[in-house]
């Protein structure tokens, strides 16, 4: 399952509701999280997680993908339903970046083919959008309009592959605390106008004119709460970056490059520079949410290519339920 960058996020004012309403260009980029679901005695749904940042990530019944998996279980009543997640990390923790979205995705996705439920993917979504805004783009992946809270998707046109280089900050930033900081800065909220411009840079694949619009309304909220940002934004645009983006609610700041080049020379810049924790070279966009052969009985996901009356990965139905201990 991918990670996610909001090429654009615009916020509006905190509503009644406690949400604040989003217009905003998801793009998914090719850093994964993996998980494994097996089967389990039934009722049992637990979780273990891997990968740096792992020990801050609780494993009880509020983790996202336990949740996930609950949700489902619990959506068909049926109390046979067990299973061990197993999840490895390579998404940042509390990096802006819907880590934890996208592994519920995962565990709606795999946890749907384990247990042998027949539900389509715009079904999976809704359950998605019960979890948090961001999980029914990770089960989308590609590039998409979001609004609503981000959960209304509409798919976006995309040519071509956008070189990104991501730095990643020594700590992570609290979501809510950014959105309280941003009603601080902005009590009035920023305006949700469709960016149109983005939009049409993105249909012809250019890459600069992409840059010109980039927008990300948190981002001062996110600097201020941790300034070594700007230092790292500025140590970025200083060694080529085409623009610099907060992602999401940060910490992770996103590069966009001009080409494959110039963002392997910037990932070797910025990892000079000692302004971040670790960089890594991406590519966007790139397929959701998607269903691996495993060599254990299990269910492997990473990245989405499942469709109503598609074969999964040219696969039956019966192997599949064979790989997931079912058949």
């Amino acid at each position: 399952m991918p990670a996610k960058l909001n090429l654009a996020l615009c916020v509006g004012p905190l509503a009644d509701d406690g949400y604040h309403p989003l217009t905003t260009i998801f793009q998914a980029v090719s850093l994964h999280d993996e998980l494994i679901a097996q089967p389990a005695a039934p009722g049992e749904i637990s979780v273990a997680m891997s990968g740096e940042g792992t020990d801050s990530v609780a494993v009880d019944d509020s983790n996202l993908a336990v949740r996930a998996a609950r949700l489902l279980a619990d959506s068909y009543g049926d109390e046979r339903f067990g299973v061990r997640l197993t999840v490895k990390k390579s998404i940042p923790v509390a990096g802006g970046m819907a880590g934890g979205s996208a592994d519920a995705a995962a565990a709606l996705l795999a946890c749907s083919v384990l247990w042998d439920l027949d539900i389509d993917p715009e079904e999976l979504r809704e359950y998605g959008a019960q979890l948090g805004s961001d999980v029914p783009f990770a089960l989308m992946g590609g590039t998409a309009i979001g609004t609503g809270r981000g959960d209304k998707l509409v798919p976006v046109l995309s040519r071509g592959s956008h070189h990104w280089v991501l730095a990643f900050a020594d700590t992570g930033l609290s979501t809510p605390a950014v959105y309280r900081h941003f009603d601080q800065l902005q009590p009035d909220g920023c305006d949700l106008e469709m960016p149109t411009e983005l939009i049409n840079a993105l249909a012809t694949g250019d890459s600069e004119e992409l840059a010109r619009h980039l927008r990300n309304d948190l981002a001062a909220a996110a600097i201020d709460l941790q300034p070594s940002l700007q230092a790292t934004i500025d140590a970025g645009l200083e060694c080529g970056a085409l623009a610099a983006i907060v992602s999401g609610s940060g910490p992770t700041v996103a590069f966009l490059c001009r080409n494959e080049e110039a963002a392997v020379a910037l990932s070797v810049a910025l990892s000079a520079e000692d302004v971040a924790r670790a960089v890594r070279r991406v590519v966007g966009p790139v397929a959701g949410a998607r269903l691996l052969s495993g060599g254990c009985p299990g269910v492997r996901a990473a990245r989405r290519t499942r469709r109503p009356g598609v074969r999964l990965a040219g696969r039956s139905q019966d192997s599949r339920r064979q790989d997931a201990g079912l058949g």
